[in-house]
């Protein structure tokens, strides 16, 4: 399909094979390059790194649940924390109002 003037390139994108009129510019010729599919594995390992994906997907919520529990407690110790320096702060003067700074 090629000519004997025409340019024989490589896409840098897809790596597909291109032949291009040097005269326009224009490609002649498209030819994708096979790529084997999900890079080579077959059925099997496909279905064994879905199932690796699955326990490691319920690792990371079980982690995540007690994270959230955990959270629950902390905030709670801080909320009583701020509470409590509340109470000792026996400041009765109001905030100063931000037109007062001028």
């Amino acid at each position: 399909m090629a000519c004997d003037d025409s340019i024989n390139s490589t896409c840098p994108c897809c790596g597909a094979d291109l032949v291009i009129d040097p005269a326009t510019g224009h490609v002649l010729s498209y030819r994708e390059v096979e790529k084997p599919i999900a890079g080579g594995k077959d059925f099997d390992s496909l279905l064994a790194g879905i199932d690796d994906a699955k326990n490691q997907a319920g690792q990371i919520f079980d982690r995540e649940m007690s994270a959230l529990k955990d959270r629950d407690r902390l905030l709670e110790a801080k909320f009583r924390e701020a509470m409590k320096r509340a109470e000792e702060d026996d400041d009765d003067t109001p905030p100063q109002r931000p037109f007062d700074f001028d």
